[in-house]
């Protein structure tokens, strides 16, 4: 048994590290970058940069006959174009809720009135604070896109054997999207 199984076991709460000293690294627009000395459990100190996010949302939004949309658009950090689920970062004080109608709107100009919270997860826990929340949003009808600025965003809608196609053929290779659609596909 794990020390963190055997801690969860005794208090019923996950254990947490003693930090000792905090330092912010870089403080930008979206995140900040953050050098922790810290205790883990187990007694074992431990210097670790976090990235520390506010937080995302991601929507699978499904078409009255089953069809799925997703969005298209270059990420410089990939290098190429991604095939993703609407999704962005909360604004400050907004909850999830109001920000996966936010981005449905602006990213695809889909609504919906019909929403479902599916799952909250970390996207990438090792080094990254961030708490994305997916969510189903059900019969999305179509308006007008308002993208930011800076956002280059293709549109299109996807039948079940067609986005099952796109990840065993390796075009759908963003981690929140293969969540959202293995999830739900196995619902």
């Amino acid at each position: 048994m794990s020390v963190r199984s055997a801690a969860i076991r005794k208090s019923g709460k996950p254990p947490h590290s003693k930090k000792q000293t905090t330092q912010t690294i870089f403080r930008g627009k979206v995140f900040s970058v953050t050098r922790h000395a810290a205790i883990e459990p187990g007694g074992v100190p431990v210097v670790r940069d976090v990235v520390h996010h506010r937080g995302s949302v991601a929507i699978l939004p499904v078409l009255e006959d089953g069809r799925i949309v997703l969005v298209r658009q270059f990420r410089l950090a990939a290098g190429d174009y991604l095939w993703e689920l609407p999704a962005g970062t909360l604004d400050r004080g907004e909850i999830p809720r109001a920000a996966a109608r936010r981005e449905l709107a602006e990213e695809t100009g889909y609504r919906s009135k019909s929403w479902r919270k599916l799952l909250e997860c970390f996207p990438s826990p090792g080094f990254l604070d961030e708490r994305l929340t997916l969510f189903l949003a059900r019969n999305v009808r179509p308006g007008e896109a308002s993208p930011e600025s800076d956002e280059r965003i293709e549109v299109q809608t996807f039948g079940t054997e067609q986005w099952q196609a796109m990840i065993r053929s390796g075009q759908i290779q963003d981690a929140k999207t293969l969540v959202g659609l293995l999830y739900w596909n196995a619902g």
